[in-house]
């Protein structure tokens, strides 16, 4: 195993079930995980991304969108999705982490790095980027806006999906699009608000991404988003390892468990489950590209390189 293939993060173990759930019943249409994080070790016996990616194939989910949340998990996702067919990548520094690094004068440089990686083959999204309100007071928040709208520019700089986290803060994201122009596709990853800002989000084209928190008893504000949604606007996605779908909620998730999410949702639409998935990877790629659209290229042991660029 590559020294890139192992974790270079670690979830807390402490009151929680640490045992990875077993493996569903394969879906008769394999789908894409457009949001995960396979850099994250977890559980009683950690799976690294080789493992992950077996097991995703054998439930039926054909790839990921792996997703870089700093500097080193998204060098880590670009390198992984360049040696892997079954990766894509998505590279951004996360809304929590922009006042930290600006605080110590390094904003700059790390989203310099965000701008190279985005150039990289098979990385295919910036993100995750956006503005949390939750955890970042409000002395932090000029920093996050500053940090989403640089974002936003690289993905419009590169021709990327926007990948955005968003968390109590609605509003301000949208208005932020609205403001500095936002991409031609964007993602609400792991989207968290009610039918209004699901409203909102629709009338402006944008994909709405339901992870497995949408089976939760006390999601009804998700259900309501979803059953508004336009099925051509719907991705899936698990935000591994956090957010496993009932009924293994609270233990380690792995992209493997997203067929537990599909189904739910094809049940509560009321959709046939393999027209439904079929659906689901048109989105995907529509919000991406082709699975395939660019070639595994590696240079050697250094940074990957697109096809019949010098290295």
């Amino acid at each position: 195993m590559s020294s890139s293939d192992t974790h270079i993060r670690a979830r807390a173990q402490e009151g929680r079930v640490v045992e990875y759930p077993p493996v569903p019943e394969h879906l008769g249409v394999a789908v894409i995980d457009n949001h995960t994080h396979l850099e994250i070790a977890d559980g009683a016996m950690p799976i690294d991304a080789d493992e992950h990616l077996a097991r995703a194939a054998a439930a039926g989910v054909r790839g990921v969108v792996q997703v870089g949340t700093d500097v080193p998990t998204s060098i880590w996702s670009a390198e992984l999705a360049a040696r892997d067919p079954r990766v894509l990548a998505a590279v951004a520094l996360h809304p929590n982490d922009a006042p930290e690094l600006a605080a110590a004068g390094q904003l700059g440089d790390a989203l310099a790095v965000i701008d190279e990686l985005a150039s990289r083959p098979r990385v295919v999204a910036v993100g995750e980027t956006g503005l949390d309100f939750y955890r970042t007071d409000d002395a932090g928040r000029p920093a996050q806006f500053e940090s989403f709208e640089a974002h936003i520019a690289i993905a419009k700089k590169h021709g990327l999906a926007l990948q955005i986290h968003d968390r109590d803060a609605h509003d301000d994201v949208a208005s932020t699009l609205h403001r500095v122009g936002a991409p031609d596709r964007v993602v609400l990853h792991c989207f968290s608000g009610d039918a209004a800002f699901a409203k909102v989000c629709i009338d402006e084209g944008w994909y709405l991404s339901f992870a497995g928190n949408i089976t939760f008893k006390n999601a009804g504000n998700l259900r309501e988003a979803l059953a508004l949604t336009p099925i051509e606007s719907i991705l899936v996605e698990t935000d591994a390892p956090y957010l496993t779908p009932a009924p293994y909620r609270g233990r380690p998730n792995a992209p493997y468990l997203v067929p537990h999410t599909v189904r739910f949702m094809a049940d509560f639409l009321g959709a046939d489950l393999d027209e439904f998935c079929g659906q689901l990877v048109r989105n995907t790629e529509r919000a991406y590209g082709a699975w395939n659209a660019e070639p595994v290229v590696s240079a050697g042991d250094g940074a990957p390189s697109r096809a019949g660029d010098p290295s």
